[in-house]
Protein backbone atom coordinates (compact mmCIF):
# COMPACT_ATOMS: atom_id res chain seq x y z
CA UNK A 1 0.00 0.00 0.00
CA UNK A 2 1.21 3.61 -0.88
CA UNK A 3 2.02 5.46 1.70
CA UNK A 4 -0.93 8.01 0.53
CA UNK A 5 -3.26 5.65 1.98
CA UNK A 6 -1.36 4.29 5.08
CA UNK A 7 -4.31 5.46 7.19
CA UNK A 8 -7.49 3.59 5.56
CA UNK A 9 -9.14 1.74 7.33
CA UNK A 10 -8.81 -2.00 6.93
CA UNK A 11 -10.08 -3.72 3.71
CA UNK A 12 -9.85 -0.67 1.92
CA UNK A 13 -8.41 -0.29 -1.33
CA UNK A 14 -5.87 1.83 -2.53
CA UNK A 15 -6.23 3.98 -5.72
CA UNK A 16 -4.40 2.63 -8.59
CA UNK A 17 -3.29 5.95 -9.52
CA UNK A 18 -1.02 5.54 -6.49
CA UNK A 19 1.06 2.80 -7.46
CA UNK A 20 4.08 3.50 -8.49
CA UNK A 21 7.06 2.16 -11.79
CA UNK A 22 7.21 -1.10 -9.44
CA UNK A 23 3.64 -2.16 -10.90
CA UNK A 24 2.98 -2.16 -14.92
CA UNK A 25 0.45 -0.10 -15.88
CA UNK A 26 -2.18 -3.36 -16.50
CA UNK A 27 -2.62 -4.10 -20.49
CA UNK A 28 -5.95 -6.09 -20.02
CA UNK A 29 -9.41 -6.04 -18.10
CA UNK A 30 -8.18 -9.34 -16.52
CA UNK A 31 -5.16 -7.22 -15.21
CA UNK A 32 -6.77 -4.48 -14.58
CA UNK A 33 -9.17 -6.04 -12.03
CA UNK A 34 -6.96 -8.50 -10.83
CA UNK A 35 -4.69 -5.77 -9.31
CA UNK A 36 -7.94 -5.79 -7.00
CA UNK A 37 -9.20 -7.55 -4.11
CA UNK A 38 -11.62 -7.98 -1.58
CA UNK A 39 -14.83 -5.67 -2.22
CA UNK A 40 -13.36 -3.33 -5.10
CA UNK A 41 -12.30 -6.58 -7.34
CA UNK A 42 -16.31 -8.25 -6.57
CA UNK A 43 -17.42 -4.57 -7.58
CA UNK A 44 -15.37 -4.61 -10.85
CA UNK A 45 -16.39 -7.62 -11.73
CA UNK A 46 -20.19 -7.28 -11.55
CA UNK A 47 -19.53 -3.92 -13.96
CA UNK A 48 -17.49 -5.92 -15.91
CA UNK A 49 -20.30 -8.87 -16.48
CA UNK A 50 -23.29 -6.07 -16.36
CA UNK A 51 -21.26 -4.43 -19.03
CA UNK A 52 -21.00 -7.81 -20.98
CA UNK A 53 -24.70 -8.04 -20.64
CA UNK A 54 -25.84 -5.31 -21.40
CA UNK A 55 -23.93 -4.33 -24.42
CA UNK A 56 -22.27 -7.74 -25.58
CA UNK A 57 -21.35 -6.31 -29.05
CA UNK A 58 -19.06 -3.67 -27.18
CA UNK A 59 -15.16 -4.41 -26.84
CA UNK A 60 -13.23 -4.48 -23.97
CA UNK A 61 -9.89 -1.84 -24.10
CA UNK A 62 -7.46 -0.29 -21.42
CA UNK A 63 -8.15 3.63 -21.89
CA UNK A 64 -5.57 6.01 -19.86
CA UNK A 65 -5.29 2.93 -17.87
CA UNK A 66 -8.73 2.12 -17.14
CA UNK A 67 -11.35 -0.45 -18.28
CA UNK A 68 -13.50 0.85 -21.24
CA UNK A 69 -16.21 -0.78 -23.07
CA UNK A 70 -16.00 0.24 -27.10
CA UNK A 71 -18.62 0.48 -29.32
CA UNK A 72 -18.20 -1.27 -33.03
CA UNK A 73 -17.35 2.16 -34.35
CA UNK A 74 -14.28 2.85 -32.18
CA UNK A 75 -15.84 4.95 -29.78
CA UNK A 76 -15.59 4.92 -25.92
CA UNK A 77 -19.05 3.92 -24.88
CA UNK A 78 -18.09 4.25 -21.27
CA UNK A 79 -15.19 3.23 -18.87
CA UNK A 80 -14.90 1.65 -15.06
CA UNK A 81 -12.63 2.31 -12.28
CA UNK A 82 -11.50 1.26 -8.55
CA UNK A 83 -10.64 3.56 -6.35
CA UNK A 84 -10.23 3.21 -2.16
CA UNK A 85 -13.58 3.09 -0.88
CA UNK A 86 -15.51 3.43 -4.54
CA UNK A 87 -15.80 2.16 -8.30
CA UNK A 88 -16.42 4.86 -10.68
CA UNK A 89 -18.41 4.31 -13.66
CA UNK A 90 -17.83 7.26 -16.21
CA UNK A 91 -20.34 7.97 -18.94
CA UNK A 92 -20.11 11.10 -21.26
CA UNK A 93 -22.42 13.74 -19.45
CA UNK A 94 -25.08 13.94 -21.83
CA UNK A 95 -25.47 10.55 -20.33
CA UNK A 96 -25.17 10.93 -16.44
CA UNK A 97 -27.10 14.62 -16.95
CA UNK A 98 -30.20 12.62 -18.35
CA UNK A 99 -30.01 10.25 -15.36
CA UNK A 100 -30.19 13.39 -12.70
CA UNK A 101 -33.02 12.29 -11.01
CA UNK A 102 -32.38 8.67 -10.35
CA UNK A 103 -28.50 9.30 -9.33
CA UNK A 104 -29.86 11.66 -6.43
CA UNK A 105 -28.42 9.30 -4.00
CA UNK A 106 -25.11 8.82 -5.70
CA UNK A 107 -22.13 10.81 -5.62
CA UNK A 108 -21.41 11.89 -9.04
CA UNK A 109 -19.09 14.18 -11.15
CA UNK A 110 -19.51 15.84 -14.69
CA UNK A 111 -19.92 12.09 -16.53
CA UNK A 112 -19.25 10.19 -13.48
CA UNK A 113 -21.06 7.89 -10.73
CA UNK A 114 -19.69 7.00 -7.67
CA UNK A 115 -20.43 3.24 -6.44
CA UNK A 116 -19.82 3.33 -3.12
CA UNK A 117 -18.18 -0.41 -1.64
CA UNK A 118 -20.53 -2.41 0.25
CA UNK A 119 -23.89 -1.24 -1.12
CA UNK A 120 -25.75 -2.59 -3.82
CA UNK A 121 -24.57 -1.99 -7.49
CA UNK A 122 -27.64 -0.67 -8.88
CA UNK A 123 -27.59 -2.78 -12.47
CA UNK A 124 -31.19 -1.50 -13.54
CA UNK A 125 -29.91 1.71 -13.71
CA UNK A 126 -27.03 1.37 -14.85
CA UNK A 127 -28.25 -0.97 -17.87
CA UNK A 128 -30.56 2.09 -18.53
CA UNK A 129 -27.55 4.52 -19.05
CA UNK A 130 -25.64 2.07 -20.81
CA UNK A 131 -28.70 1.92 -23.68
CA UNK A 132 -28.49 5.91 -23.63
CA UNK A 133 -25.03 5.91 -24.11
CA UNK A 134 -25.26 3.48 -26.85
CA UNK A 135 -27.99 5.21 -28.41
CA UNK A 136 -26.68 9.07 -27.93
CA UNK A 137 -24.05 7.76 -29.95
CA UNK A 138 -25.45 5.51 -32.76
CA UNK A 139 -28.81 8.02 -33.74
CA UNK A 140 -26.99 11.27 -32.69
CA UNK A 141 -23.39 10.78 -33.40
CA UNK A 142 -22.09 11.52 -29.78
CA UNK A 143 -18.42 10.57 -29.40
CA UNK A 144 -16.18 10.62 -26.29
CA UNK A 145 -15.64 13.42 -24.01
Amino acid sequence: MCTRHASLTAGAEPSRACHTGAMARPQTVDEYINGFTGPGREVLEQLRALAHEAVPEASEAIKWGYPAWVHPSGTILFMVSGHARHASVAFTPSTREGFDAQLAGFATGKGTVKLPYGQPVPGDLLRRMIAFRVREHEDDGVLWM
